[in-house]
């Protein structure tokens, strides 16, 4: 075996969720992962701090991926998995959240089978539940939501999914990530549904430093927003369970002060 041969490492892909933003809330075995790399490709969601675990000499590729920012297509960053994978060895695919939710994730796993190259996933804490979580709004909790919908605000195709129309018959708290674009449209649709004063949560950049929240309800969260300047990303929650957020007792005073009236 020559001296070149013996240097060659063995192709792998390990996809690991990075969590919300806050670098402390990625999990023991992904910082193993990242450890081992020798090429990690990450987005833009990803805290960059999370890259001083991997080896000093390891190679770290931004690959962009956020709403307005897709610095590289999908089938470039496949391509550039394989590639690092089959010419460097352990590739760590750093993904914001949790890679399989609206990570696209399985896309990449099919992509290192259909080229022989081992692949794993580390989970990590979505923001659809840590987000709110952090904020002290529960997605379920007994007597106000039984069950919870996490739903993409965006489509493919640039549409509202049809599953929010579906959501907001329910009485079950709703997450919308990748909405925030769609706010005015998202309102409209619980409108419809005789929802004005369902109670609603709009959250920026939770998790980090820059985390912003508006409390509002449909009637008015459209306004909220803008007045707060709150922009992406962020992720939208309707429900019931938002009541629970100390912002939003001042808004129940005002309509029980006007109910009263």
């Amino acid at each position: 075996m020559t001296e070149t041969n013996k240097n060659i490492k063995e192709p792998r892909i390990t996809l690991v969720g990075a969590g919300p933003g806050d670098a402390d809330l990625i999990t023991v075995k992904a910082i193993k992962a990242l450890k081992t790399a020798d090429v990690v490709l990450y987005d833009a969601l990803v805290n960059e701090e999370l890259l001083e675990y991997a080896p000093a000499n390891s190679t770290k590729v931004y690959v962009g991926k956020r709403s307005g920012d897709h610095t590289f297509s999908q089938e470039a960053i496949n391509n550039l998995m394989v590639d690092y994978a089959v010419n460097y060895g352990h590739v760590v695919r750093l993904k914001g959240g949790d890679p399989f939710v609206f990570g696209r994730g399985y896309e990449e796993l099919i992509i290192a089978a259909a080229h022989n190259i081992s692949a794993s996933v580390i989970p990590g804490i979505s923001s659809s539940i840590a987000v709110p979580e952090l904020q002290q709004i529960p997605v379920t909790h007994r007597g106000l939501s039984e069950s919870f919908w996490v739903v993409t605000g965006t489509t493919a195709n640039g549409k509202i999914s049809n599953d929010l129309v579906d959501a907001s018959r329910s009485n079950a708290t709703v997450v919308v990530l990748m909405g925030i674009h769609n706010l005015a449209e998202i309102a409209e649709i619980f409108k419809l549904q005789g929802k004005n004063k369902l109670p609603v949560a709009v959250i920026q950049s939770g998790s980090t430093a820059d985390e912003k929240i508006a409390v509002a309800t449909v009637d008015t969260i459209v306004d909220t927003v803008e007045e707060s300047k709150i922009s992406s990303p962020a992720i939208i929650v309707l429900g019931e369970v938002v009541s629970l957020h100390p912002k939003f007792q001042l808004i129940k005073e005002v309509y029980d002060f006007v109910a009263r009236g």
